[in-house]
């Protein structure tokens, strides 16, 4: 954590056991993405009308639900806030050491932390507020996976994407 307080480090000058431990994390963090992201497409559906269902109750074509229960919800909301926050510290302090600009870094940093909030909120306004809140869940699922997401391969790509080990500016295709 020291190597953090330094002005203008950078992932990619870090050393390689520090760069293996990250992409160890980076690792775990991307199964929990895949993970999430096949859980929420099996088990809840990626519908409206399937979300909906998965936290109100109902039924869909494929099957009848229950409404979620105060304490299911708060179960949930109580692991998910914790993991949620760890992930986001230790992927935001990796992201802010790379090489992407500041609006890039900021983009990304909302995004997760937007998409996560709405992650934690969502099934408690579509079971107690109103079904419509579904649009909320899935577009913070969206933003939560492009915000993490964009954080995992920024962070891998100043690691390993550059064989001098010197900070990579950050490019958009067609930038050249």
């Amino acid at each position: 954590m020291r190597l953090f307080a330094l002005s203008g480090y950078r992932l990619g000058g870090a050393p390689r056991e520090v760069r293996l431990v990250y992409t160890g994390f980076l690792g775990f963090t991307l199964v929990g993405l895949v993970t999430i992201g096949l859980f929420q497409a099996v088990q809840i559906g990626i519908r409206l009308s399937e979300v909906a269902a998965y936290y109100h109750g109902g039924e869909t074509e494929t099957a009848m639900t229950f409404p979620k229960t105060f304490i299911q919800l708060l179960e949930v909301t109580h692991f998910h806030a914790f993991i949620m926050g760890v992930v986001f510290l230790i992927l935001g302090h990796l992201t802010l050491a790379t090489g992407l600009t500041n609006y890039w870094k900021a983009g990304l940093l909302l995004s997760a932390f937007l998409g996560s909030l709405g992650d934690l909120a969502g099934g408690w306004l579509i079971r107690y507020v109103s079904t419509g809140f579904a649009t909320l869940q899935l577009l913070s699922w969206l933003t939560l996976w492009v915000g993490y997401g964009g954080m995992v391969v920024a962070a891998m790509r100043e690691m390993w994407g550059n064989p001098t080990g010197l900070p990579l500016p950050m490019r958009l295709p067609g930038q050249g």
